[in-house]
């Protein structure tokens, strides 16, 4: 595989260090609705959007009546009380540079709100830097399913999976990669095990943003996959 024109970013766990900060939304909404949730439990759960994890959380009954509301209150707790504490990992906005220095597009294939979307772009001063961005209303299915980088894939104005690559933290991010196509570099960042990462298919493992950029020259950004 030759290079790609194209970079499809996972955000949360990727670029900004929120896994923890989600976790412990999911687990004080869960309580709000007297469903009992354990920290590390959810934590592994991270990556997944909120249709796919509540699930094996909360009673059918329960979630059948009240789905929707869970989420919307998971929303709003976490916009008001725990977004602000977000921050960056090192070296993104570089890493961004030498993508865009290198003749890459960059998406942020994202499956948050708009507003948290743009708050974290402005976090990571990567405004200017980026071709196009998804939200939660760019796509049906959350991850595992791969619809959210087909559609940041449609945004850069591209339709073969094999022009992209994705970067992400989770095992559910690469799954996703994987069933819709896309080749997968892997992050540590977000809390996931380098083997996790692999098992689930990725070409690559780095620590962070700054490792990836350090090492971009050797990477499949640059080279490609043998």
């Amino acid at each position: 595989m030759s290079p790609p024109k194209a970079t499809l970013f996972d955000v949360d766990g990727t670029l900004v260090d929120s896994v923890d900060l989600h976790a412990r939304c999911w687990v004080e909404a869960l309580a709000h609705f007297d469903v009992p949730a354990i920290f590390g439990d959810i934590r592994l759960q991270i990556g997944k959007g909120g249709d796919q994890l509540l699930p094996g959380l909360v009673p059918p009954d329960l979630l059948a009546a009240r789905q929707e509301e869970i989420e919307t209150f998971r929303g709003d707790l976490y916009k008001r009380d725990y977004m602000a504490r977000a921050k960056p990992f090192p070296g993104v906005a570089h890493l961004f540079e030498r993508l865009r220095g290198a003749g890459l597009q960059i998406a942020l294939a994202s499956s948050g709100k708009e507003e948290e979307v743009e708050v974290y772009k402005e976090l990571l001063g990567i405004a200017d830097l980026i071709d196009s961005a998804t939200t939660s209303d760019d796509a049906e299915r959350s991850k595992p399913f791969p619809d959210i980088f087909q559609a940041a894939l449609r945004k850069l104005g591209l339709n073969d999976p094999a022009e992209a690559m994705v970067i992400g933290d989770t095992p559910y991010d690469i799954e996703s990669a994987r069933a819709g196509g896309f080749a997968s570099i892997g992050v540590l960042c977000g809390g996931f095990e380098d083997l996790a990462l692999r098992q689930a298919g990725c070409a690559a493992v780095y620590r962070d943003p700054q490792h990836l950029l350090e090492a971009f020259d050797d990477s499949p950004l640059a080279k490609g996959l043998g």
